[in-house]
């Protein structure tokens, strides 16, 4: 995550909520399970909408379920069956780190996606 060469924490801070969108992108990543690890010989990847994790730690831990949604903005996602009800009655996503889940499955629907995990992979 370097973005900024720099030692001070208050740089680095700095650096990290006024980040660009395409470099969020990396702050989006998550480890892969075990089983994925081993196919693919990565440990992690950006979460993606589609991909299906399993929530580690928080309230919702032990929940697995799809991304919904990611926001990169607030570098968070937003998990199918993590809610919260609302005084109002309604039932709202409840946002999530990145790094509290672990992806259990990944939607390689997209080719580029398939492209990226060749290149990192290890395992040939």
């Amino acid at each position: 995550m370097s973005l900024v060469k720099s030692k001070k924490p208050g740089k680095m801070r700095k650096a990290y909520f006024n980040a660009p969108y395409h470099v969020r992108h990396k702050f989006m990543n998550a480890p892969l399970s075990d089983a994925l690890k081993a196919e693919y010989g990565i440990k992690r990847l950006p979460v993606r909408k589609g991909d299906t994790v399993l929530i580690v730690r928080g309230d919702f831990a032990g929940h697995e379920g799809k991304v919904v949604r990611v926001d990169r903005k607030r570098v968070r996602i937003f998990v199918e069956g993590a809610t919260r009800r609302k005084t109002s009655g309604s039932t709202v996503l409840v946002p999530i780190h990145p790094s509290k889940v672990v992806i259990t499955k990944l939607d390689l629907s997209d080719e580029y996606r398939r492209k990226i995990i060749e290149r990192k992979s290890k395992v040939k």
